[in-house]
C-alpha cells in the first residue's frame, strides 16, 4: 500500500476546503441552522413531542444526516470529475498507484470534510435543544459508515458525469428527496399505514433511523436492518468502483 501516495491526495483534497472555509463549511453550517430554526420553531410549536422526543431534538439526526448525505456526495464527486475537467486525471491513472489507494485519498477526504461539517451541526444543535446521544458508539459508526458510503456513491457520481450539471443531478433530484421523504422531520409512525409500507423503500429511511436509535433509543425499522443496509450499500458501491477500475469506463476516454 503506497500511503505516501494516499497522503498526498488526502491533504491536496484537504486544503482545498480549507481554502474555500465559506463555501465549504460556513455554509452548509448556516443552511442547516435555519432549517433548524424554521422546522424547529414553525412546527415546534404545534408538535410538541414525537415519541416522547420534543421536536427540536427529534429533528436534529435528520438535519445531520441530511447535510452528511449532501456534502459527502458534492465533495467526493467534485473531487475527482475535476481531475477529469482540467486533464490530470491521465497523470494519476499513469502514477504507480491502484485503485485502491486513489479510492481512499479521494473518498477518505470527502468523508473527512462531511464527518467534521455534521460534527459542527451536531455542536450547534446543542445550543438549540438539549441533546442526549445514548449510543456514542454507534452514533459515530453510524456517522462514518453513512460518510464513507455516501462520499462512494460520489465518486461514481464524479467518474460518471460529463458535465458540471451532471454532478448536482442526482444530489439534488434523488438523495434530497429520498431524505425529506424519509424521516428526517417527522416518525413513519404518523403516516397513513399505505405511506408507512411506501416509505419502507426508501432506502434512506433505514441511515436515518439507525442514526436516531444511537441518539434516543427509538427507531422506525430494526437497528440490524439499518446496519445491514448501510452495510451492503457500501458493499454495492465499492463492487462498482472495481468495476469501473477495471473496465476503465468514463475514465480512458
Amino acid at each position: 500500500m503506497n500511503w505516501q501516495s494516499i497522503r498526498a491526495i488526502y491533504i491536496f483534497e484537504m486544503a482545498r476546503t480549507f481554502r474555500t472555509i465559506p463555501q465549504s463549511i460556513i455554509s452548509p453550517v448556516l443552511s442547516t441552522v435555519l432549517y433548524f430554526v424554521v422546522f424547529g420553531a414553525a412546527i415546534g410549536g404545534r408538535i410538541e413531542s414525537v415519541e416522547g422526543i420534543s421536536y427540536g431534538a427529534f429533528i436534529v439526526p435528520g438535519l445531520i444526516m441530511l447535510t452528511l448525505l449532501q456534502q459527502a456526495i458534492t465533495n467526493a464527486s467534485f473531487g475527482i470529475y475535476f481531475p477529469k475537467f482540467i486533464g490530470t486525471i491521465y497523470e494519476l491513472l499513469s502514477a504507480p498507484l491502484s485503485f485502491i489507494e486513489i479510492v481512499i485519498g479521494y473518498v477518505g477526504a470527502a468523508a473527512t470534510k462531511a464527518i467534521m461539517i455534521a460534527l459542527i451541526i451536531l455542536a450547534t444543535s446543542a445550543l438549540f435543544v438539549d441533546l442526549t446521544i445514548l449510543h456514542p458508539f454507534w452514533m459515530i459508526s453510524f456517522l462514518i459508515l453513512t460518510a464513507v458510503s455516501f462520499s462512494l456513491l460520489g465518486f461514481i457520481i464524479g467518474i460518471w458525469a460529463s458535465n458540471f450539471e451532471q454532478l448536482q443531478l442526482i444530489p439534488l433530484l434523488v438523495v434530497t428527496p429520498l431524505v425529506f421523504l424519509g424521516g428526517s422531520f417527522y416518525s413513519v409512525s404518523m403516516l397513513p399505514p399505505a405511506w408507512q409500507v411506501v416509505t419502507h423503500f426508501n432506502p434512506v429511511l433505514y441511515l436515518i433511523s439507525g442514526f436516531r436509535w444511537s441518539f434516543f433509543g427509538v427507531a422506525d425499522v430494526p437497528v440490524g436492518v439499518s446496519i445491514a443496509a448501510v452495510g451492503g450499500f457500501l458493499a454495492l458501491c465499492l463492487t462498482v468502483i472495481w468495476l469501473i477500475f477495471r473496465t476503465g469506463w468514463r475514465l480512458r476516454q
